[in-house]
């Protein structure tokens, strides 16, 4: 695969990209979420200005994460971070409103998601995302967010040769998240006809896992990245994409929902861990789909920097307060556990930072999810 030096230069240690992170790209990420948020800040409907803002407050965390790729190719910062936190941030906006919607309607999910996919497309026209919906009066914020994405995109040397990939990983989000926001009884059945359509492309996953997967958005993230390239081809698009997904972005998901099983068990909320046997088969199959994971970034240049983001994906949630509250997800921790001493380094560092911030009666911000569901 043939990616410049900017690119296989990446950090290979966690003491250098923890570096980078904190010197540039969280600087970089503060000062783009708070420009959206004054933005946020001026919607006329009290609705839609509540979960936009809720969204950057609770989610924050899913920017500082994503801005991780920006640490790869610092000379591209300026492009890739408000790329990164404007398109996740149309992810977790419209999760809000989707996990807290006025409507159940098919239609209205897949119309706001249309937004992701126009995001992603630079020759895109605007359109009124929220017409199948009553609250419609955002002063322009969705647009905003969809416009960034599009001038920062087509500012990407080889986006074009990328942006098949984005649109499909994309419009694979979307699906995933019309499904499992429809009518609580209509959601299983929709979820199962859509990975009948899809299951030959990955036939060693099981649907949950697959599902998870279109829910990450690292993919799309380390393709922004790739398309910071001159002269990338075709071919290493698609051998970088299938880097990604599915198991780097499975692994992903599927984490994020282990953390949460009590949660979505009393909120009566569905929960992809919940559909393997018992606590053994969740630990057998996250710890097959992280060595799956591991196996497929080999190839990538700059492979170090890539392991460090499976690494510190298992610490990030295996290190996460809430583990320590359920007793089966502590088990299961342990055991992913014990199959990579650099997750433990990781895992002892973010503990560390926990520590501090609770300290500091801060926010935990970093224990919060990593990406959405």
């Amino acid at each position: 695969m043939r990616l410049s030096s900017r690119i296989r230069h990446a950090p290979k240690t966690p003491v250098r990209l923890m570096y980078r992170v904190y010197k540039y790209v969280l600087p970089g990420v503060k000062d783009e979420l708070g420009r959206l948020r004054r933005i946020a800040e001026r919607i006329p409907d009290d609705e839609l200005r509540k979960q936009a803002i809720a969204s950057m407050t609770s989610k924050e965390f899913h920017c500082q994460g994503g801005g991780v790729y920006a640490a790869a190719n610092l000379r591209q910062r300026h492009v890739l971070i408000p790329l990164i936190v404007a398109l996740q941030t149309i992810s977790d906006y419209l999760d809000n409103l989707c996990d807290r919607s006025t409507s159940l309607d098919e239609g209205d999910f897949r119309l706001l998601h249309q937004s992701m996919l126009d995001a992603v497309d630079p020759h895109a026209p605007l359109r009124d995302y929220y017409a199948l919906r009553n609250e419609r009066d955002d002063g322009g914020y969705l647009h905003e967010l969809v416009r960034t994405c599009q001038a920062c995109a087509a500012k990407l040397p080889s986006y074009a040769v990328v942006q098949p990939h984005v649109a499909e990983l994309v419009g694979l989000y979307g699906d995933l998240q019309v499904y499992k926001h429809i009518v609580k009884d209509r959601r299983e059945p929709a979820l199962l006809a859509w990975w009948e359509k899809h299951r030959h492309q990955v036939p060693h996953l099981r649907w949950n896992e697959f599902a998870a997967a279109t829910g990450s958005t690292l993919g799309m993230f380390m393709l922004f990245l790739a398309a910071t390239e001159e002269g990338l081809e075709p071919e290493d698009a698609l051998a970088i994409k299938r880097a990604y997904f599915p198991h780097v972005c499975s692994l992903h998901i599927l984490l994020d929902y282990l953390i949460d099983q009590e949660e979505d068990r009393l909120g009566g909320d569905l929960n992809f861990c919940h559909y393997y046997e018992d606590r053994r088969k969740v630990a057998e199959r996250i710890g097959d789909i992280a060595g799956y994971a591991r196996r497929d970034v080999h190839a990538l240049p700059a492979r170090r920097f890539h392991r460090m983001i499976i690494e510190g994906l298992l610490a990030l949630y295996l290190s996460d307060p809430k583990v320590r509250q359920q007793d089966d997800v502590r088990t299961v921790s342990r055991r992913l556990m014990k199959r990579s001493p650099l997750t433990r380094l990781f895992f002892w560092g973010n503990s560390v930072w926990i520590r501090m911030r609770q300290s500091r009666n801060e926010p935990e911000g970093f224990t919060d999810k990593y990406g959405q569901k």
